[in-house]
């Protein structure tokens, strides 16, 4: 646990130091130092000779800010609790694109948009065999072999193929349930010139996506019953519109990162699935809200809402991010 010269390995130090900067007691650390084998001296010594170290003193006053962010954070957890905005997504008919932009965008909240998919070809169209009939020779990149890879959302790069579309077709009929493999965002199919009768099945929400429809703002999501993307966020608006089957959403605030446990930014630690409340505790403070998106519905996800995703059958979804409005699309931004 500790050398000849009577100091803890780099590992302790660096743990040591984490927990004095936000905010443990010596006595809080001198106990967890000891039930791990460390000597009272050592342990002593240790904690004494960092709560002097300039690095330690530095991350002080780092957690401090962190926690008047957290307060923050709470206070607009707080509020979204007493608008009641935490019980569900609502559904829409009939919105503006006024209401929509005031209500909903500019207020940073998921709504379901209902009636806007009415003039659609796609609703009328699709199906596999449509895409099998009109696009089966155009190629398209998919993510595969996820089932073996609980990683597969940070370690895209591996999992990339590319598929001809009526492989990838059949390969979703004869697959029945299953997460192993998905056309996610992540790739430019929608580009791509053999999609081309897919885009012109498609229509822009009047008054709310760019009527352009830029290719390279949108997005087409197809795969099987059972894909299922982990918590995570994007660093921009979406409006994602359910075409065939149904897709279970869970979201939480884009102001409770602190109850969701970050992971490479814009995942999250937490199996939402199957929550482990013992590492990660805080998520049962999270308030997360619930909503099928039915075949025919769009849902706003807000930039920073974190969202878990399970398709509940063979789903395909597009998704805008060229919002009709000055400046376009509100960006979230980290710093290098």
């Amino acid at each position: 646990m500790h050398t000849g010269t009577h100091r803890l390995a780099a590992e302790w130090q660096q743990w040591l130091a984490e927990n004095l900067a936000q905010g443990a007691t010596p006595e809080e650390i001198a106990t967890a130092l000891r039930a791990a084998g460390v000597s009272e001296e050592v342990a002593r010594e240790e904690i004494a000779a960092a709560e002097k170290h300039p690095f330690v003193l530095a991350g002080r006053n780092i957690a401090r800010r962190y926690a008047r962010m957290e307060a923050l954070m709470d206070l607009y957890s707080e509020l979204h609790r007493q608008s009641g905005h935490h019980h569900g997504v609502e559904k829409r008919a009939g919105l503006s694109a006024e209401e929509f932009f005031t209500h909903y965008y500019f207020g940073h909240r998921p709504v379901v948009l209902q009636g806007l998919m009415e003039d659609w070809p796609a609703r009328r169209c699709w199906s596999l065999d449509y895409f099998r009939e009109h696009c089966g020779e155009a190629e398209v990149e998919i993510m595969s072999g996820r089932d073996a890879n609980p990683n597969h959302a940070f370690e895209h790069d591996r999992h990339r193929a590319t598929v001809r579309l009526a492989e990838f077709l059949r390969m979703i009929q004869e697959a029945g349930e299953t997460n192993d493999f998905y056309m996610v965002p992540r790739n430019e199919n929608w580009s791509r010139e053999g999609l081309h009768r897919l885009r012109e099945d498609v229509r822009a929400p009047s008054g709310i996506i760019d009527p352009a429809l830029d290719p390279m703002m949108m997005t087409l999501l197809l795969g099987p019953a059972g894909t299922l993307t982990p918590l995570h966020h994007d660093n921009m608006n979406i409006l994602l519109s359910q075409v065939l089957g149904r897709k279970h959403f869970k979201l939480v605030p884009s102001f409770q990162p602190h109850r969701v446990y970050p992971r490479h930014g814009t995942f999250s630690h937490v199996d939402v699935s199957n929550p482990d409340t013992t590492r990660h505790p805080a998520f049962q403070e999270a308030d997360m809200v619930e909503v099928v998106l039915e075949p025919g519905e769009m849902i706003f996800i807000p930039v920073g809402w974190w969202h878990w995703v399970r398709a509940l059958d063979v789903s395909a979804s597009v998704s805008f991010h060229h919002f009709q409005l000055p400046g376009g699309n509100t960006h979230l931004t980290f710093p290098a």
